[in-house]
């Protein structure tokens, strides 16, 4: 079928085939099937939507537009976590040792940030000599001897979603639940898992500001897990305030290495330890969610996920004793007393964006020292000029930077409801 006659069907609202899907695909990672016209097909399925049966179809064919990792055993089991992105989310850098400290292996694939929202690259680059661009064969082969592995995809692995991420952001049609799906999953399943964990966050500092198009999202994706065989979760976090103390680079680095020292801040703490849990519970490591929080706290108190992400880093090149550059601190005192009754995520990453921490548009570089240090919480109440914040810059870029924070912090008269952390649970 020609490509404008698809295009043509799903402009209607007509189902596409799998083979229409397919062919689709193929056809634009050849170079057979221009930008142009799969710009269209973008926005047609943007504005019409997909039923959960093209969704698995476009998942499947961009997962097999290029090669896949392979084990020679399914044991120990392969399993992996992807967050939907929010600020101050460093819980990769945790789990991921502590899922192999419990007997699993973590082929994690990572990516980087854009927009408000922090990579996990990003961060992992703060630390000097540290390799995100590892091989396929170093995949296999850091998984299968340490046991977990943080890196980039190759660009042998999902092209189709290489290619077609970057037009969607090029052509308003990122937020395209269907597009968003099959680009999650098919990098995921290309890693070859047993079971996966998704972290959907909404709110201020997240893609999804809605509760319900966050669960939405999180259908779909748990949906298209089930359809491909994965053992799939979804935890519905709240992202209306920064997780953890730290947004930024380096600094989040640093929260991470403090957390898996026993020292990391409540929230932080709760949302790795569920998620670490819904995968120890799939795979049989773990008779019930007590059970795995109670290991991997475990893990944490005796040093072994330290130790195991020093190995993981050590391995990929890195060097954690060398120095970590954190830019020079200002503090960012409250205009009034009262209560802290809103945050306005999102407005504190685009001040990591102005402090260079975060990009723009893909290529910007990064000055990884930058960052900020949230010194307060929703509900909490504060003084008139007690700090709300501390900002990492240099001095040039400071005094933006702060403002920007105080404007996000809004402070009223009365006590804020609690924010409850983990919201809702979904699964196959």
């Amino acid at each position: 079928m020609l490509p404008t006659t698809i295009i043509a069907k799903k402009r209607d609202n007509g189902e596409l085939s799998p083979q229409e899907i397919t062919d689709f695909i193929n056809g634009y990672v050849s170079g057979d099937i221009a930008d142009y016209q799969m710009a269209a097909l973008a926005m047609a399925i943007y504005l019409r939507g997909m039923n959960a049966t093209e969704t698995a179809a476009l998942t499947d064919a961009m997962l097999n537009s290029g090669v896949q990792l392979t084990w020679e055993s399914p044991f120990p089991a392969k399993v992996d976590k992807h967050s939907t992105g929010g600020l101050g989310d460093k819980t990769s850098l945790i789990l991921a040792p502590l899922l192999a400290c419990c007997g699993l292996q973590v082929p994690m694939l990572s990516g980087r940030g854009l927009g408000a929202t922090g990579g996990t690259l990003d961060k992992l680059e703060a630390i000097p000599g540290y390799r995100t661009d590892l091989s396929l064969e170093e995949i296999r082969h850091l998984t299968e001897n340490v046991g977990c592995v943080i890196t980039g995809t190759t660009p042998n692995l999902v092209p189709a979603d290489r290619k077609l991420y970057a037009l969607r952001d090029v052509t308003a049609t990122v937020p395209s639940i269907p597009l968003i799906t099959a680009s999650i999953m098919s990098k995921k399943l290309a890693e070859g898992l047993t079971a996966l964990v998704l972290d959907v966050k909404f709110g201020s500092g997240a893609f999804m500001k809605t509760l319900d198009d966050a669960r939405a999202l999180a259908r779909s994706l748990v949906a298209t897990g089930k359809r491909m065989g994965v053992t799939t979760v979804a935890l519905l976090t709240d992202m209306n305030q920064p997780l953890g103390r730290m947004v930024g680079n380096a600094v989040e680095v640093d929260e991470s290495i403090a957390a898996m020292q026993g020292e990391g801040s409540g929230d932080l703490i709760d949302v790795t330890t569920a998620l670490g849990a819904e995968l120890l519970v799939a795979t049989g490591k773990a008779a019930s969610q007590g059970d795995a929080r109670a290991q991997l706290q475990g893990h944490i108190a005796s040093g072994a996920a330290l130790a195991k992400f020093e190995e993981m880093v050590t391995a990929q090149g890195g060097n954690l004793a060398l120095p970590r550059p954190v830019a020079s601190a200002h503090e960012v005192g409250s205009p009034s007393q009262g209560v802290v009754s809103a945050i306005d995520t999102e407005q504190l990453g685009l001040a990591v964006i102005e402090l260079r921490g975060g990009r723009r548009k893909m290529g910007d570089q990064l000055d990884l020292s930058t960052g900020i240090e949230m010194l307060v919480r929703v509900g909490d109440r504060v003084e008139d000029g007690q700090p709300l914040a501390r900002v990492f810059a240099p001095s040039a870029l400071a005094e933006e930077a702060c403002r920007r924070m105080q404007a996000a912090v809004r402070i009223g008269d009365q006590a804020a409801p609690p924010l409850p952390l983990i919201v809702d649970r979904i699964s196959s």
